[in-house]
């Protein structure tokens, strides 16, 4: 069934970090979710979940866990929405892209996900953080291959960002006990890194992104892989750009902002009209 827009809000899982949450949010996924919502401008309303409370609310709406982590336990993560129009429950960043492209095409900026050519290929000595969802054939091959390439990207350089993550006060400690326990870590501490180590990091960092910033510079008419035609492309980059604007130092932000000639400043600016939090 495809529609112009829903006839009631969607309702939008994302994760709560310190308030005000609607400008502390930054969880990857999630801000993906929500660039797309504003994209295609539809009607949503956020309900936010804190971190310890995510595997039980997904649980709560019968969404099983898109991931696992290397000991084959479930990663219960967000986001999720929940369409009344079509009582529709989707729990994958990505899934949620071409639902709502495939129900609401015609819906607000247009093409989501247009064809385009999306090359992009993490260096594999690379090791994986988190896990990601594993995907096989499926709708958007060259979308599917890109969110898992720019999501390790980001992925492996993390620990870049875990210590900057705005933690509301009234759950800190469980949500720091949660990321020891994903992370298999033994405490919070072990996220720490000594000067010379972030430094090294931060060199991995923007060099790891250099051939992401090679595919922004084919087309120079704009700040998008297409020119001045965003995508969810785009939108995949800049959910981790919006997680590294809030996380990190503000110095370091800057940095990354500026490195491969601005690509990546000039794109979270373009993107900052999806960004509004509902």
């Amino acid at each position: 069934m495809t529609t112009s827009t829903p006839s009631s809000p969607i309702v939008f899982y994302d994760i709560a970090m310190r308030p005000p949450v609607t400008e502390t949010y930054s969880a990857p996924n999630p801000s993906k979710t929500r660039f797309a919502l504003n994209f295609k401008k539809i009607p949503y309303k956020t309900s936010w979940v804190p971190l310890p409370d995510v595997s039980k609310v997904r649980r709560s709406l019968d969404i099983p866990a898109c991931r696992q982590f290397a000991d084959g336990t479930e990663f219960n993560t967000l986001p999720i929405i929940h369409d009344p129009a079509t009582n529709s429950i989707i729990g994958d960043s990505f899934d949620i892209a071409v639902y709502l492209q495939r129900t609401y095409p015609d819906s607000g900026a247009g093409d989501l996900l247009p064809p385009q050519k999306l090359d992009y290929v993490l260096p594999q000595e690379f090791a994986i953080l988190v896990p990601l969802t594993e995907r096989s054939g499926g709708e958007f091959p060259e979308y599917a291959r890109f969110n898992n390439n720019v999501d390790a990207a980001f992925t492996a350089h993390a620990q870049l960002m875990v210590g900057g993550m705005p933690l509301d006060p009234a759950t800190a400690d469980q949500t720091k006990a949660e990321f020891v326990r994903r992370a298999g870590v033994s405490s919070w501490d072990d996220f720490a890194l000594t000067s010379e180590a972030r430094e090294k990091l931060m060199v991995s960092f923007r060099d790891t992104l250099g051939g992401l910033a090679k595919l922004f510079l084919r087309d120079t008419s704009g700040p998008f892989l297409l020119g001045k035609q965003a995508s969810y492309a785009d939108i995949i980059v800049g959910g981790w750009l919006r997680m590294a604007r809030v996380n990190l130092p503000q110095g370091e932000w800057e940095e990354v902002r500026s490195w491969h000639s601005g690509v990546f400043g000039g794109l979270y600016d373009a993107l900052e009209v999806y960004m509004e939090a509902k």
